[in-house]
Parts: C-alpha cells; structure tokens; sequence
C-alpha cells in the first residue's frame, strides 16, 4: 500500500515538473502571438527552416506526455475499486471537486490569459459520462469498463479531429494511411475485449463498508441497507449487458468533451468570430472546463439530493479516495492536453483512450483478479498485442 502511495507521488510531483516547466516557454510564445502579426509572419519562412531539427524533441516531448497521461487515467479509480460507493453520485461529486481544485491551481502556474465560458460545455458534458462510472465498473468490473468506454471516446475524438467534425478545422497527418490503420487498430482491441469474461465482486468485504452507512443503517433513519441498489437486483446477463452500453455512451461523452476546446481554437484565426485571438495554447483552456465539470456535478448532486428527499447516501470512506481519483485524472488531463501542443490532437486520442484502456485492464487482471481463466487471458493478451500495435502506427504517422 505505501508502495503504491509512492507512485502516485513521483506521478504527481513528475506531472507538475513537467507542465511548470513549459508555462515560461508558453507564455513567451503567447506575448509573441500578440505582439505584431505582420513581423511573426515574415519570420515564418525562418521557422519553418527550423522545423525539422525541432520535430522529435516536440515528438519526444509529446510522447513522454502522453505516457504520463496514460498512467494515470488508468490507475485513477484504483483508489476506490474496494470502497463501497453506492449509487456513485456522493463519489463523482467528490471527485469533480479535487479535479477543481487541481485545475484552480494550474490556473494560477499558468496564468490562463483569458476566461472562455464556451469551454465550459465540454466539461458538462463529461460529467454527464461520469455519473455512471461507479454503475459500469459495478456491472462489468475496472478492466473491461474502462476499455469499452475508452474504445468509443477513441471512436468520438479522433474521428470529430481527423475529419473535422462540429465546426473543427480537420487536423491533418504525415502519414494518414498510418494513422488510420493505427487508430483502426486501436479501436478493434476494444471490441477484442469486449469477449473477456469478468469476474467482479459486487460487495466489498466488511472491512470497505462505510462507517457512516454503517452507523444509519443500524441506527434505522435510513431504512435500506448499503448494499441496496438497482445494480445488484439485475441478472448476470442483463447487468453486463447494461454495463457494456453505458460505457459506450460514456466513452462517446468524453470523447466530445474536448469539443468545445477544439472549436474556439479552430475559430482564434476568424476576425468575424467571438473567439477571435483565443489561445492556442491547449493549457489555457483547462481551468473553464475543469469549471464546467464541477458546475455539472454540483448540479446533479442537487437534483439527486433533491429526488431522495434531502436524504443522500453519503459515504465517508470513499471522501479520500474519490479525492485522489480527482486529483489523477486533472493531472492526466493537463499531461494530455501537454502532449496535443506537440502532437495533435489526432495523434494523441488514439494512444491515450487506448493506452488507458489497456492500464486499466493490467490493474483488473493482475490485481483485482477480474480476469481468470485461460481463453479470458488469450483473449486479453491479444487485445493487448493489438492496442500497442496501434498505438505505435498511430505515433507514427506524425514523423
């Protein structure tokens, strides 16, 4: 356990270093943005001289970038897989508030130059996604949850990017027959997966039982006990199958999350748009949709409240651990966003939902042993022979 503690530390302190050292060299570019048009514009031949001596230090920055990224989007919700959650929507509040906060304070390193509320809708939409994480993770286990929901927000992303969908300008490749059978690959270890049978505990051992719970339930102003919710009524069969189709739906609501980022920038360069000299710097934009997510949650939290008569089931064990999940995930997402400076946004997508997919599914395998059997480990070395695959064909095609 401290062992773990320890990675998630060097993960930590590795993610600050890394965005803090870039925000001088950022922001030296924005003033030069803003600075005069005309003189950038006679320099540009002299930069395009450059650009091949720059290409694989930008390349070997994005890479180690989304690496970062990879790690921890798919260790963020091993904090709370062995802490009863509920119903989820007590935990997904709890973690959309340290995503805030993390964001608040990226807000002040970077020193965001303006605030764009457009951006806002990109995290209402992925909190609408993640108020069915713990549902999916109850009903098809970590591993398979996180790779389906991943595969559909590869789908989303880097189709949306690559072809220019909602209004984007359409983000163009060295080597596009690369990037589509990489991005194809990618999206069939997803579907590879899909036939990995899972073994998932639905209760936790009395140890990961809430303590507050505990005390309601035998005190009897709560009348149903913790356990005693709609996933747990539903046939194997059916709660699979409901599971799979919520992360699909999950996954296409986070891959259109980025959405609204990618249209202002797509639009800086209009002089008859609202955003019209926006940054094109990804980082800027976190901080409003870190905002969005928050407002989101905040308000389906509300409403739930709200629908149980102002009697929420409130559990104080998973307070830290949907903290932590918080904090990880707004750490990948600025390593992420990092790496589309560098990469691309159609680059980045693939490797990312499917690299995450993939860590997520070694933690459910290995440790939570949701994986058993040998045809299930055929099956999942497989999907993992093909994602990396991919993921290197799609890196590719940016050299």
């Amino acid at each position: 356990m401290l062992h773990a503690k320890c990675q998630h530390l060097l993960l930590f302190f590795a993610t600050l270093f890394m965005v803090s050292s870039h925000c001088t060299e950022q922001a030296a570019e924005r003033d030069g943005q803003e600075g005069d048009e005309d003189a950038a514009t006679g320099k540009l031949e002299g930069f395009d001289v450059n650009l091949n001596s720059t290409n694989m230090t930008n390349f070997a920055y994005g890479i180690a970038a989304n690496v970062v990224a990879v790690l921890l989007y798919g260790s963020n919700f091993v904090p709370v897989k062995r802490i009863e959650t509920g119903d989820g929507m007590f935990f997904q509040w709890v973690n959309c508030a340290a995503i805030w906060v993390v964001s608040m304070v990226g807000d002040l390193i970077l020193q965001t130059p303006k605030f764009h509320p457009f951006a806002m809708l990109g995290g209402v939409i992925w909190a609408t996604g993640n108020i069915t994480v713990v549902p999916i993770v109850k009903a098809i286990g970590l591993g398979l949850g996180v790779f389906i929901w991943g595969s559909s927000s590869l789908l989303m992303g880097w189709a949306s990017s690559r072809f220019g969908w909602f209004g984007i300008t359409a983000q163009e490749v060295s080597r596009p027959i690369l990037n589509y059978c990489g991005a194809g690959l990618c999206l069939l270890s997803g579907l590879i997966f899909f036939f990995v049978k899972t073994d998932v505990e639905l209760h936790p051992n009395s140890e990961s039982i809430p303590l507050l719970i505990d005390r309601r339930t035998h005190s009897g102003s709560y009348g149903p006990s913790s356990s005693e919710f709609w996933i747990d009524f539903i046939g194997p069969k059916t709660r699979r199958l409901i599971g799979c189709l919520l992360a699909f739906v999950s996954g296409l609501m986070y891959g259109s999350s980025f959405t609204p980022i990618l249209y202002i920038k797509s639009h800086s360069l209009c002089q008859d748009s609202v955003f019209h000299g926006a940054s094109n710097y990804d980082l800027d934009y976190v901080s409003a949709q870190c905002s969005g997510i928050f407002v989101a949650s905040t308000v389906y939290f509300a409403i739930y409240c709200a629908a149980m008569n102002n009697r929420p089931r409130v559990y104080s064990r998973a307070i830290l651990p949907g903290l932590l999940t918080g904090l990880m995930w707004a750490l990948g997402t600025y390593c992420w966003f990092l790496a589309n400076n560098y990469l691309s946004a159609v680059i980045t997508f693939p490797i990312v939902t499917a690299g995450y997919g993939l860590v997520a599914a070694l933690w459910g395998s290995l440790v939570f042993k949701e994986i058993r059997g040998l045809a299930n480990c055929f099956i999942f070395l497989l999907a993992s022979c093909v994602v990396l695959t991919g993921s290197l064909m799609t890196a590719a095609s940016k050299l």
